[in-house]
Parts: C-alpha cells; sequence; structure tokens
C-alpha cells in the first residue's frame, strides 16, 4: 500500500534531518508539548488501576525499560511513541494522565491520555473497561484547564497550538472486536465496519481541532493479519500473516488517507500528518534479518504465538532471552528495537508537523 507521499527531496531531507539533529543536541524540542490518544500501542500506564484485564504493569513488561521495572507499556523497554519523544528533542516522555498524582507544570511539555483496548468506536473500549477516546478528550479538556493555571491563557494556547497530538487507535476495533464479536461481523462486512471507524475518526478530528489542536499525526493501521496472535487465531494453522486481515487494514488505512486529506481540507490552520506504519512493520516481518531481526512469526514473550497482557507474565515460559532479535515483544506488539526502527519511519513521515 502507497500513501501520498511527502513531495521533498533528498537533499531536503538531509538539511532537516541535520537541522533536527541541531535542535536536539542543543536541548530544545522541536514543538512545545507532545500529546497522545489511543490504545495499547501508546498507552504509558494509564490502565495501570483500572478495573480491567488490560493491563502491562508487571514483569516481564518494562524488563528492558530504565530501572528495569513494568510502568504500564505493553514492551519491554520504549514504545516507538517514546522514541518520539526523543526525536523530538523532549528529554522525558509524556506522562500517564491518570498516573499523576498532581497535575500543574508537569503537564507543560504533553501528556499521554492513551488507554489499551481502546479505538475509534466507542464500544471497544466498554468491552474491556478502558477509557473511550471520548472520554480521553475529557481528560485533555481537563489538562488543558491546568495548563491555563500554570502558564496564563495565553501561553497554554501557545503550547497547544504548536503542539503535536500523536493518535493511535484502529487495530483494537478489529482484533479485539469485530473480528470475535458477532453482533459485529454478523450485522457488517468488514468494509461497512471501516466506514464506521472513519466517521468516529473523522469526529474525532474535529472535536480535537475544536479545542485548538492544528498539529495532528494518525498512525494508520499495521499489518493486522501479520501480528503473531493475529496469525494464531485467523490464519488457519498456517504460519503466514493473515491475508483477509491485512486486506482489510490496507482498505481502511485508504479511506483513512482519503478522510485525513478532506479534514485538512476543510478545517483552516489544520496540519494532518497520516503516519504510515502498515508498510514499515509488513517490511520488518517479512524482511526480518535484512532489519537486524532473527525472529517474526513469534513473539519473545512465553511461547510467542498468543501471550500478551495477563497472559504475558513472569511465570510464561519460553520468554526469549534478548528482545531485540525479536520483532514483536508479546503477541500483538513490537519489540522495542521494532519501535525504534517505527519511531525514524515516523519522523520522516511527520515532517510537515515539525517544518
Amino acid at each position: 500500500m502507497k500513501l501520498e507521499s511527502i513531495g521533498y527531496s533528498s537533499s531536503f531531507f538531509t538539511c532537516f534531518l541535520l537541522l533536527v539533529l541541531l535542535f536536539v543536541a542543543n536541548g530544545q524540542p522541536l514543538v512545545p508539548a507532545l500529546f497522545i490518544f489511543g490504545d495499547s500501542v501508546v498507552d504509558a500506564g494509564n490502565n495501570n488501576n483500572l478495573y480491567t484485564i488490560v493491563k502491562a504493569n508487571f514483569p516481564p513488561y518494562g524488563r528492558d525499560f530504565k530501572n528495569h521495572k513494568p510502568t504500564g507499556r505493553f514492551c519491554n523497554g520504549k514504545l516507538a511513541s517514546d522514541f518520539t519523544a526523543e526525536n523530538l528533542g523532549f528529554t522525558s516522555y509524556p506522562p500517564a494522565y491518570l498516573n499523576l498524582k498532581s497535575k500543574g507544570r508537569n503537564l507543560l511539555n504533553g501528556t499521554n491520555f492513551a488507554s489499551a483496548a481502546s479505538g475509534y468506536y466507542e464500544s471497544t473500549a466498554k468491552l474491556y473497561h478502558a477509557i473511550p477516546l471520548s472520554q480521553q478528550l475529557e481528560h485533555y479538556r481537563e489538562c488543558q484547564n491546568k495548563l491555563v493555571e500554570v502558564a496564563g491563557q495565553a501561553n497554554a494556547s501557545s503550547i497547544i497550538s504548536g503542539a503535536i497530538h500523536l493518535i493511535s487507535a484502529g487495530n483494537s476495533d478489529f482484533i479485539q472486536n469485530y473480528y470475535i464479536n458477532p453482533l459485529l461481523y454478523k450485522v457488517y462486512t468488514a468494509d461497512q465496519f471501516s466506514d464506521i471507524l472513519i466517521q468516529c475518526y473523522s469526529n474525532f478530528i474535529r472535536k480535537l481541532y475544536a479545542l485548538g489542536a492544528r498539529k495532528i499525526g494518525v498512525t494508520t493501521l499495521p499489518p493486522m493479519g501479520c501480528l503473531p496472535a493475529a496469525i494464531t487465531l485467523f490464519g488457519s494453522e498456517s504460519n503466514n500473516c493473515v491475508d483477509r486481515l491485512n486486506n482489510d487494514a490496507v482498505n481502511f488505512n485508504r479511506k483513512l488517507n482519503t478522510t485525513s486529506q478532506s479534514l485538512q481540507k476543510m478545517l483552516p490552520g489544520l496540519n494532518l500528518a497520516l503516519l504510515d506504519i502498515y508498510q514499515p512493520l509488513y517490511d520488518l516481518v517479512t524482511k526480518p534479518s535484512e532489519n537486524g531481526f532473527f525472529e517474526a512469526r513469534k513473539a519473545c514473550c512465553g511461547t510467542g504465538l498468543l501471550e500478551t497482557s495477563i497472559l504475558c507474565n513472569h511465570k510464561s515460559i519460553g520468554t526469549c532471552a534478548n528482545a531485540s532479535e525479536y520483532v514483536f515483544w508479546d503477541g500483538f506488539h513490537p519489540s522495542e528495537a521494532a519501535n525504534k526502527v517505527l519511531a525514524d519511519d515516523l519522523l520522516t513521515a511527520g515532517i510537515s508537523l515539525i517544518s
């Protein structure tokens, strides 16, 4: 799948990267703040204290993160959004909003509202007692009020309009809801369900824009049929990517691209960048050795065929010793090493948000 490419020359791109490195080396973030919304791919711990089974605040999650402690990230170490924060020049990561005991100046550089098992479709989050995007928006509204209190209205408005707002959603809507929910898949085709999600996406962007967001980066769906757990569940005993799921992702991503372009034309001053993670992750899965990885079918945790969340725990038999050799950490989520590759691709895809 090819999304609309950005027409920059290679020399411009080289100069741009040098500029990024110069800013970062001087300790100057490229944007004032980073706000994050979405699902488990970017959740930094908001689910930790929720009444939900979808958590990652226990070993072996976080074993390669700083202090080797779990934080609620669905990874052995850093998320792609953590690397993105580093690439933007921040010296810390946007904190999980619900984990903050006090909310004040620690919000000035942004925060993370994402909740594992959330999605564009409101019912997906409710199925797992996660935080739906509508509630994440309410948390963002609260955050803005706190920013006004500590920085003043003018500074708060400047932070919000200059900040990057990163959104990752849609995967849980399909994998954790549509494909396993007869109330959905017997009523809607995958194409019809994707239309519903796109409408939810459009509404979310409009509401985020109404709250002052002007720089928004939206990740595409990954190659869902290549996730280890998806192959195990839907692959008919094959070890290959499930074409049906990948085709659904490609179809959704096309609609996401078209809708994003329409929104950008419709909403004055909006800078909306589509960040393709489908192709970069597909390349890692189908050509692991060419990208420095040893294993792409199995994840690191446990058998590597299914385990995620509570099934990926310190007693999981077979967990690998070196996660950097694996594209996936658990059945649904990339390893820190893969996240680093994806984050570098996000930086190049999001040039328009910081140039």
